[in-house]
């Protein structure tokens, strides 16, 4: 409460009916910033669908050079198959033991990460961080189109990493 000297020449003081304002504005200011950053961070969407890829096609080199993990978790390099303890040497054979070459890296949708997360982590062991991951692109289809919803092209892809 607030008080005030009564201007009428009296030494009484009179209550003031006006309240400031300024602090509340103040700590709701703080508490809006606060939570304009924390709220963001509390939602977390974990949906991962990783055959599709919706990236920008990226361009092929003249000579890609594909490594392909099959679902029976078979390594081919190009279209020949590869012992998976031999990999690593036929792979330098193929990018000419170049290891600042793309390697295109394609994986069977069915394939666990695991899987996957191995052969990434033999290539990297070997010197080979120019990996490209290749999936299937998502074209949309345009609104009049007669096509059903699964008939949607699909073109190959590779997106850096």
């Amino acid at each position: 409460m607030a008080a005030r000297v009564d201007e009428s020449g009296g030494d009484e003081l009179v209550e003031t009916h006006e309240i400031n304002v300024t602090p509340f504005i103040d700590v709701m200011l703080v508490l809006l910033i606060i939570f304009m950053v924390a709220a963001p961070l509390s939602t977390v969407d974990v949906h991962v669908d990783l055959p599709v890829s919706t990236a920008k096609p990226q361009p092929k080199p003249d000579k890609p050079v594909y490594l392909t993990i099959k679902q029976d978790r078979t390594l081919s390099l190009g279209n020949d198959p590869v012992p998976r303890v031999q990999f690593i040497a036929r792979l330098g054979e193929a990018v000419s033991f170049d290891k600042n070459k793309r390697i295109f890296l394609r994986a069977d949708q069915n394939v666990p990460y695991g899987e996957l997360m191995n052969v990434l982590n033999a290539m990297r062991d070997a010197g080979y961080l120019k990996v490209a991951l290749v999936g299937l692109e998502n074209v949309p289809q345009p609104a009049n189109s007669q096509a059903g919803p699964g008939e949607a092209d699909a073109k190959a892809s590779g997106t850096a990493q």
